[in-house]
């Protein structure tokens, strides 16, 4: 991602095969969250990953190949080509300032933010692509089906914060929690699910302001704020990330117990679902070779939801 000179060519790119979503703002360092303590250590990054293939193996397999990580020039798509020709973005996943901090009560604070600057005082989003050959399962007597095959997408990360909080969980010492909040969008991605002939074609993930009903700031911080009258900063943030036009996830990761009264599993990995807020398109739906229209899901939240997972 080198030498932009106008942030409004990048965004005009970024929305142009998709017209109703909403523009992309460029986050500043109050938008993107502020990193808790006077100094710490800061990572400058870029990179580019190549996983030839990824397995879990039960009694059966199941793989995935050919996975490829980078900037947004590791999508094939035209709609990427286009955004790297407007920004310079490439193949490699670049431009990440990684900030780690420690704070008074011990947490570990890890910011990640762009190094690149929007020429309007700001920093540009950083851009992403991916792309995986297959996932498949294979039996131990040569059976295989393929899940999914051919998938290709690229996106912006807007804000990634992520927080190992040292306070208990459940009075149990020693314990604590992963918070993880992100916002991002997915641009473009296609895939096929040929075993049931369907194939998915110019799908996009973006704020819930995107299109449809637009909730605006007071609806936001309904869904966002636990006390709409009294906002805290970082509540505001995600509020201000989401009428950017960044797609919000808030998640709390931790060993705990089962759910229910029924479960007795205990020491399991926990998963709560703070907050997920989107827009979800579709701008093709294949199925057995003819396209059948588009696909839209208008302000998608997830909320109250927790996951239990263990082996069996």
């Amino acid at each position: 991602m080198k030498g932009l000179k106008k942030i409004a060519l990048a965004t005009a790119v970024a929305a142009a095969p998709f017209a109703a979503h909403a523009e992309l703002q460029a986050m500043d360092d109050s938008m993107m969250g502020n990193v808790t303590g006077q100094a710490g250590v800061t990572i400058e990054l870029e990179t580019q990953v190549s996983i030839g293939q990824f397995t879990y193996t039960d009694e059966g397999t199941f793989a995935v190949k050919d996975i490829n990580l980078g900037g947004a020039l590791a999508s094939s798509s035209t709609s990427a080509a286009n955004y790297a020709t407007a920004t310079g973005a490439g193949t490699l996943l670049d431009e990440l300032k990684i900030d780690i901090d420690i704070a008074a009560d011990g947490d570990a604070v890890i910011h990640v933010s762009s190094l690149q600057p929007d020429g309007a005082g700001g920093t540009l989003p950083i851009d992403w692509g991916m792309t995986a050959g297959s996932m498949e399962l294979s039996g131990t007597g040569g059976e295989n089906t393929v899940l999914v095959s051919n998938m290709d997408a690229w996106g912006l990360l807007g804000a990634l914060d992520i927080r190992v909080d040292t306070d208990d969980v459940n009075g149990q010492a020693g314990t604590g929690t992963l918070n993880i909040d992100a916002a991002f969008t997915v641009n473009e991605m296609s895939f096929d699910v040929a075993f049931l002939g369907i194939g998915v074609r110019g799908m996009t993930i973006n704020s819930s302001e995107a299109g449809g009903e637009v909730l605006g700031t007071a609806g936001l911080e309904a869904i966002l704020a636990e006390d709409p009258a009294a906002v805290t900063p970082e509540e505001a943030r995600k509020v201000a990330l989401a009428e950017a036009g960044f797609a919000i996830v808030g998640l709390d990761i931790y060993k705990g117990d089962g759910l229910g009264t029924g479960s007795t599993a205990t020491d399991v990995l926990r998963v709560d679902v703070d907050d997920v807020l989107m827009d979800i398109n579709v701008a093709e739906t294949v199925i057995g070779g003819a396209n059948i229209g588009t696909i839209g899901i208008d302000n998608l939240h997830i909320s109250n939801t927790k996951l239990a997972v263990y082996g069996h």
